[in-house]
């Protein structure tokens, strides 16, 4: 059993909608393998996946690969994924499957709080984040790359409590599909709307703002 490293934190057809669309991004992601697979959901709203197949194996790896994987402990000096479940002064709060605290000043993200840095860089409650475990946890290098390559780009637009599917339904709806690039996962119902070079990232968030019950926090490079 693999245990995804995104959380499935709405309620009603809202959650079903979202199993719905995590069985099929499963299935796109392992259907092609040798393999027999069925979706769940822990009590504290980690995804499940258990695997049954010749190619068993290669299903698991894929699945860690694309979604990151909860463990049931940490060594020092690896890598590993957690959700944005809180902030405050002291840093940042991750669920990876316990609660890990990075500390402020292991963020690595440049001058200001917590919150602050939160803000600038679009990073909406639940987010997966990459961690490097130790007495004193630290962002990983690479996320940290990550995010200072959303500051670079041409700006974003990053969403939470929605599926892929439904920001892109949204954008449309809102006629702004011109708008933007494309809409990138970044976990289950955390998704982020690269915008155009010529958009306008707060823009955008008041023009579709009003059509999606979710935090909308904008990258402006």
């Amino acid at each position: 059993m693999v245990v995804l490293a995104t959380k499935l934190y709405v309620e009603g057809e809202a959650r079903e909608r979202a199993l719905d669309s995590l069985t099929s991004q499963v299935d796109n992601d392992v259907g092609d393998l040798d393999v027999d697979f069925d979706v769940g959901v822990r009590h504290d709203d980690f995804p499940t996946v258990t695997l049954e197949g010749p190619d068993e194996v290669a299903a698991r790896n894929v699945l860690a690969e694309t979604w990151g994987e909860i463990t049931a402990g940490f060594e020092d000096g690896e890598t590993y994924v957690g959700t944005l479940e809180s902030w405050d002064d002291d840093g940042f709060v991750l669920d990876a499957g316990e609660e890990v605290l990075v500390p402020a000043d292991e963020l690595g993200l440049g001058p200001g709080s917590p919150a602050q840095i939160r803000e600038r860089f679009g990073l909406v409650q639940h987010v997966p984040l990459r961690f490097t475990y130790g007495d004193t946890p630290a962002l990983a290098d690479d996320e940290r790359d990550r995010l200072y390559d959303w500051t670079r780009g041409t700006g974003r637009l990053n969403v939470n409590s929605a599926t892929r599917g439904e920001v892109r339904a949204t954008v449309n709806r809102a006629g702004h599909a011109r708008d933007i690039v494309t809409v990138e996962r970044l976990g289950l119902l955390e998704q982020s709307i690269v915008c155009r070079e010529d958009t306008d990232p707060p823009g955008l968030l008041a023009a579709i703002g009003e059509y999606l019950p979710s935090e909308l926090l904008a990258v402006v490079p």
